[in-house]
């Protein structure tokens, strides 16, 4: 694994939108979560005493960075807010493995109902972050920048979204509102790429556009994209794309490859002169970071 760096988790989206921490409050994903997990209440840590309290620890078994403290937070406040969380590092910092990242103090029976929800955001989110890392570190001193795409949990695209900004990655669209993505079937149903560019520019958004062959990214170039999608090109035709676009009249649009982006082929893709990969796995293929609650 490359070396960690600690990575602030609020930045630019690559698609030029400003963001805060969160775009949204973990408050209704964590209500979700309990209402599938608790539902009319936790039968077995009703056999621990009203009034017993505990302290725990929650450690990380794996080499990460950390993502998904507010979510953990927001389980336990929900559940009792006088359970207490010390946390020992922030979202977006380097863990390694065996690490105590958090104490916990309250409630034994908030405790033990919260524990799997709670571990279940933080696992996930630092899967992510700990990813997008990998990807970020493998193409470091290129000038590429790593997104994610739409391929999200239901229900969590914000929470994954921001582990990839703590991976030290940007996002790509939040979803089909605040940008312009011109794939395949829209192209074929606007009458051409053209057609469909003139038709985007009043809406005054980012305006992409998925090029399957050279020929419709010269299309693309000329009907003035701001973004050129190459969608599954091989090496030798991504960096055809970038002497095309470097010839271009304009100059300015962007190029973004995807499609296939494996960790070991991702340094390659960068060195083709392309602006940004996405990647899907970044959302899609999670392997969780493992933690585990010990009660001291």
């Amino acid at each position: 694994m490359a070396p960690f760096r600690v990575f602030s988790c609020a930045t630019m989206s690559g698609m030029g939108q400003s963001e805060a921490k969160h775009p949204e409050l973990p408050g209704p994903a964590v209500e979700r979560a309990l209402e599938e997990d608790v539902g009319t209440g936790d039968l077995t840590a009703a056999l621990i005493p009203k009034n017993s309290r505990v302290v725990a620890e929650v450690v990380v078994r794996d080499d990460i960075v950390l993502c998904g403290s507010d979510w953990f937070d927001e389980v336990f406040r929900q559940l009792d807010p006088e359970v207490a969380v010390q946390w020992h590092a922030r979202d977006g910092d380097a863990v390694s493995a065996g690490r105590t990242v958090c104490r916990l103090e309250g409630a034994a029976r908030a405790i033990l109902t919260g524990e799997r929800t709670a571990l279940n955001f933080l696992q996930t989110l630092s899967g992510t972050a700990t990813l997008t890392h990998e990807y970020v570190a493998a193409v470091s001193g290129t000038g590429v920048t790593i997104l994610d795409t739409r391929k999200t949990i239901p229900g969590l695209r914000a929470a994954q979204k921001y582990a990839v900004r703590c991976g030290g990655g940007k996002n790509h669209r939040q979803g089909l509102y605040d940008a312009i993505l011109i794939k395949e079937n829209h192209i074929a149903a606007a009458g051409g790429i053209g057609a469909a560019v003139d038709a985007a520019r009043p809406q005054q958004v980012l305006i992409e556009v998925e090029a399957e062959t050279l020929e419709q990214v010269a299309e693309a170039l000329d009907a003035g994209s701001d973004r050129i999608l190459l969608d599954n090109f091989s090496l030798e035709l991504l960096r055809e794309a970038v002497r095309l676009r470097d010839a271009h009249r304009t100059r300015s649009t962007e190029l973004e490859a995807s499609g296939g982006v494996s960790i070991e082929g991702v340094r390659d893709i960068a060195a083709t002169g392309v602006d940004y990969i996405s990647i899907g796995a970044l959302t899609k293929n999670v392997v969780a970071a493992d933690f585990s609650l010990r009660i001291l």
